[in-house]
């Protein structure tokens, strides 16, 4: 388990990054689109999206998702906050964290002689 502290920089910067962010939802899409048809079904949708009145092609998806991520970022502020997140979470959140990581200089090693 790691923890991470983000803020809403952190998610709007991960939104902005559209090559990461277009990665990231395109990665999600594909696991949901259970039957390969480029189009989310509701009954591939999780409960949370049943009141949908129809599918959900990539693109709706994402830019619902951009809308939610941005909705995040805004509750945020710039008042940061601590996650815990699995090792193996592949949540948005926990790819914004990675992509700001990966931004930081490098740190040099403390090791002794």
């Amino acid at each position: 388990m790691g923890v991470v502290i983000i803020d809403g920089s952190t998610v709007r910067d991960f939104v902005n990054d559209e090559a990461q962010f277009n990665k990231s939802v395109d990665e999600a899409f594909t696991k949901l689109d259970l039957n390969n048809d480029g189009v989310l079904s509701r009954s591939e949708l999780r409960k949370a999206f049943e009141t949908l009145s129809g599918s959900v092609d990539l693109e709706e998806y994402r830019s619902e998702l951009k809308k939610i991520m941005l909705a995040i970022a805004d509750g945020l502020g710039s008042s940061p906050i601590q996650m815990a997140l699995e090792d193996d979470d592949q949540g948005f959140i926990k790819q914004a964290a990675d992509l700001e990581a990966s931004k930081l200089p490098q740190q040099p090693s403390s090791a002794g002689p």
